[in-house]
């Protein structure tokens, strides 16, 4: 592979990408910076986020710790007072929240309801259920899946950020990450657009709790190797951080209706790109993208900084990355 001619390319091509790093076959064969960022120079990831949370998600089914995706959300929040009427609510599963089939009373993501609110988790549930009750048609959330972080914080006794480096950073050999608080809707705003290198950390409410939505902070290195453990069903460097049957589950194709998501399927809050081959990606705002091809061994991540028109990322990745590694 030519490397500069690769790199003139991305530059050219995609000039919002910061970092490309490509294993093949379970080694690092590709690993390249733009932008004035340094291999070691950490980028919010946005949306990638998500699919991070869903395995932390297995990692606490693995350890007993959540029971099963099957469970009811409120079971996990006992002290938690129901709006009155709200019955839908009541038969709400972590599967639901999973797979985004979980019922909303808001047409779009509730942001400034919910990241102003002193308890974000609680206010998120205010707005699960509604009278339609449980439809199962896919409705795409970020803020709203916050009620995740509270689950695992109620099942583990964990923050976040803590069950995090534990159990899934530190095995991996990844920076320890920190939590990082905004102090007004100005600095949550500059967290989200700013193109200056970050620091590792992962966004969270004021209890502590990381946004599972959004938030969370990487390099494509560390991203790299989440998809190397993700593509060797859960083991990494002779460790097994996350059951193969949670990986499994975790990518199993469920059809997403709907024509803005180019007709992609959709697993547990990770993008299914081709059923067939089994071809799967964590996918962020911006085109910050995890993407794994296990018939070819091939994973491929990708940092970026804020560009919040980019939907060709994985497409470029297939015909411009894959063929030259």
């Amino acid at each position: 592979m030519n490397k500069e001619e690769l790199h003139k390319l991305i530059e050219t091509e995609q000039p919002n990408i910061c970092q490309v790093v490509a294993y093949k076959g379970g080694k690092e064969v590709y690993s390249d910076c733009w932008n004035d960022y340094k291999t070691d120079d950490y980028s919010h990831v946005m949306s990638a986020t998500k699919s991070i949370f869903a395995l932390l998600v297995g990692i606490a089914i693995d350890k007993g710790q959540i029971k099963s995706v099957d469970d009811k959300v409120l079971d996990y929040f006992p002290e938690y007072k129901v709006k009155r009427g709200e019955k839908t609510i009541y038969d709400v599963t972590i599967k639901h929240l999973l797979t985004m089939r979980a019922p909303y009373k808001s047409k779009g993501d509730p942001w400034s309801k919910v990241c102003s609110s002193e308890n974000w988790t609680y206010t998120s549930l205010d707005f699960l259920g509604g009278r339609k009750g449980l439809t199962d048609e896919f409705k795409y959330s970020t803020v709203c899946i916050h009620i995740l972080s509270g689950i695992l914080y109620k099942a583990t006794g964990m923050k976040t950020v803590d069950y995090a480096n534990k159990y899934l950073f530190e095995p991996l050999g990844i920076k320890k990450h920190k939590n990082f608080y905004a102090k007004s809707a100005e600095e949550h705003k500059e967290f989200t657009i700013s193109k200056l290198p970050k620091e590792a950390v992962w966004f969270a409410d004021p209890q502590g709790l990381g946004t599972p939505g959004y938030g969370l902070c990487m390099t494509a290195g560390e991203m790299a190797k989440i998809g190397q453990m993700c593509l060797n069903n859960g083991e990494f460097g002779g460790q097994q951080i996350v059951s193969s049957k949670w990986i499994k589950e975790m990518t199993a194709p469920r059809t997403v209706e709907g024509k803005y998501f180019r007709g992609m399927d959709y697993g547990y809050l990770w993008w299914i790109i081709n059923r067939e081959k089994g071809i799967y990606a964590a996918i962020g705002n911006s085109g910050n993208v995890i993407y794994i091809n296990p018939e070819k061994k091939i994973v491929v991540a990708v940092t970026s900084y804020f560009k919040p028109t980019i939907f060709d990322r994985v497409d470029f990745i297939q015909r411009e990355i894959e063929p030259r590694l």
